[in-house]
């Protein structure tokens, strides 16, 4: 067998091109940042030092790395954070990765939703307590509640509102918003499960390695959806926000189950790719606690 290459310089270039050969479209900048996650090193360090020598246990733990990712592993997994409103989260295999399109639910409730009030907002199926980090982060009098059913990716939530020292981020155990109380929240958000169980993206790129529970609702995607929709009403103080996140082509069955709930002002909002991906509406003013 032969050696492993010691040096910094051979050894990103060497993973460069095998990952390049592989079809991955950021080669280098992947080889760089999971040979840091190998070295404990700053991709400046690996610039700047290229002559340097790593240690066996160094190089094979970087090789181990590459061959995860050449066998489609996420990088996300690998390194075990991922980047999120500008915060740096930790995720794991229980956890679904952040990804850009979910900034649209944070983005949209920052501006549906008065900056200094008191408010208390419920992040439903929180997995790693992206959206509800970046709500507590941004909105220091508001109260983030996180409930997550999942007590490995909660585990993983909490981490992060402690590294973070989000004091305004609770957790809680729950299957959706059964622990909740009547009218006891001024805002709903939530990416849940939508992909539909015969969906062939399941078996593609980074979601064969995602949790199944957390992608999969039901033939149509929409089971979550239904349960959250349903149980709205009763959490929502009147006039409070509901949204959701959902899949580019299902934005019709939420306006039609929210409209049925006695929603109003129904909306659907496209992320920056052009694609509906959240809907929300006010729960009715109307409506008695």
């Amino acid at each position: 067998m032969n050696a492993l290459p010691s040096q910094i310089a051979e050894l990103r270039r060497d993973a460069s091109r095998r990952l390049a050969d592989a079809g991955h479209h950021s080669p280098a900048l992947e080889a760089d940042l999971l040979l840091g996650a190998a070295s404990g090193l700053e991709r400046t360090q690996l610039i700047a030092w290229p002559e340097r020598a790593l240690s066996a246990a160094q190089q094979q733990r970087f090789e181990q790395l590459i061959r995860r990712r050449l066998a489609g592993e996420p990088i996300a997994y690998l390194l075990g954070e991922r980047e999120f409103w500008s915060l740096t989260l930790q995720v794991s295999p229980a956890t679904l990765i952040p990804r850009p399109e979910t900034e649209t639910l944070v983005e949209q409730a920052l501006k549906a939703l008065p900056a200094s009030a008191p408010l208390r907002v419920l992040d439903l199926g929180t997995g790693s307590g992206a959206i509800a980090a970046a709500l507590a982060h941004e909105r220091p009098d508001w109260t983030l509640i996180g409930i997550e059913r999942n007590a490995e990716a909660l585990g993983v939530a909490a981490l992060n509102a402690k590294q973070l020292q989000l004091s305004n981020l609770g957790l809680l155990c729950s299957n959706w918003s059964n622990a909740l109380g009547n009218a006891c929240v001024d805002a709903i958000l939530s990416n849940p499960p939508y992909v539909p169980a015969d969906d062939p993206h399941l078996n593609q790129g980074d979601l064969r390695f995602e949790p199944l529970t957390a992608l999969v609702s039901g033939g149509d995607g929409l089971d979550a959806i239904r349960a959250i929709i349903a149980d709205a009403p009763r959490c929502l103080r009147p006039g409070g926000l509901l949204a959701i996140e959902h899949g580019w082509d299902q934005a019709p069955s939420l306006r039609a189950l929210m409209q049925a709930q006695g929603f109003e002002a129904i909306e659907t909002l496209r992320d920056l790719s052009g694609q509906e991906r959240v809907t929300r509406a006010r729960h009715s003013s109307a409506q008695s606690d």
